[in-house]
């Protein structure tokens, strides 16, 4: 089992214990939200093969293969006492742009937008980079690959991010996400890794349970429908589009996604699956509303379900 975080002032909102009692295995969540996070990166085959990496690291950490990305690794120090580190962002490889720390759910939506070299792809929600830069890996640095976001203070990390991962096909933009479709501007790939509550993160930030509240998450919502519609506008004839976060709340994930398939007839969900990933059911009916049957088709990860934080992912084909 995970090991538990220390601290006595943990606070759950009777509110959000009820709501989650109804979502979920309550005892397992608590347990798993509360408890550290494992550290993973990510290789950047850009610079370096996944073998160099595992040269250069393994005398002094232990690399435990994530199942579903080849490129990934949970990591872990192999001292003892006060030999032992926790800090992979001051190893040379880290500085290098040989690998991104990445947490190991979070690299599910660019596996399931199966971005390939040559394409023009959108990454619509960009910052701080650690999808984009794993799309420009997947995509060879060959064709073009747009980093967008909103603002200032999050481009400064994706800026940093992209040249020291060394993409080379990326253009950033800071922008609202409406602006690419009044320009008329189609791509074959969109990802909205869409701005959320959060609760899928409690165990690598426990204020999300402090600011957690039902008012705050049906203003979220609204925001994604906004960005998950405009992102379908700007997608081409047979492109596709992958829209995760890392909430759990179903207005924020299934509501998204039942929203889009009642505006567009032409959005058809594509199942997600990969191997090695455990998955639990999608949310199709709660608090007295029912969600599209093909919803079933979506990846809905619970931190229980992998050790890892929570997530969702849905992938959608514009017919």
């Amino acid at each position: 089992m995970p090991k538990a975080i220390p601290n006595d002032k943990i606070e759950i909102k009777d509110k959000f214990k009820k709501r989650y009692e109804l979502l979920t295995d309550w005892e397992p969540f608590k347990e798993y939200s509360l408890s550290f996070l494992r550290r993973s990166i990510r290789v950047n085959t850009l610079k370096i093969s996944v073998e160099e990496v595992k040269k250069r690291m393994e005398k002094v950490w232990q690399l435990d293969p994530i199942p579903w990305c080849k490129e990934g690794f949970w990591i872990d120090h192999k001292g003892k006492g006060e030999d032992y580190r926790r800090d992979v962002g001051n190893t040379r490889e880290h500085q290098l742009g040989y690998i991104y720390i990445q947490e190991a759910a979070s690299m599910i939506p660019p596996l399931v937008l199966e971005p390939r070299p040559g394409e023009l792809i959108l990454d619509m929600c960009a910052a701080p980079g650690s999808k984009s830069t794993q799309i420009a890996q997947y995509m060879e640095n060959r064709g073009a690959l747009v980093t967008n976001d909103l603002t200032g203070a999050r481009m400064a990390a994706l800026g940093i991010n992209l040249q020291r991962m060394s993409t080379t096909n990326t253009i950033v933009t800071m922008m609202k996400g409406q602006w690419f479709a009044k320009a008329g501007i189609e791509f074959d790939r969109i990802l909205v890794d869409a701005p959320c509550s959060g609760t899928g993160t409690i165990r690598k930030s426990l204020k999300t349970l402090r600011i957690w509240n039902p008012n705050m998450v049906k203003k979220i919502a609204g925001e994604q429908r906004r960005l998950i519609d405009t992102a379908f506008n700007c997608l081409k004839e047979k492109g596709t589009m992958v829209y995760s976060t890392c909430s759990l709340e179903p207005e924020e994930n299934e509501g998204i996604i039942d929203f889009l398939l009642q505006r567009y007839g032409n959005a058809k969900l594509e199942t997600v699956s990969l191997k090695g990933l455990k998955s639990s059911p999608s949310i199709l009916e709660f608090e007295g509303r029912s969600y599209n049957e093909e919803i079933e088709k979506c990846l809905r990860i619970w931190p229980q379900d992998n050790d890892t934080e929570g997530f969702f992912v849905a992938k959608i084909r514009k017919e």
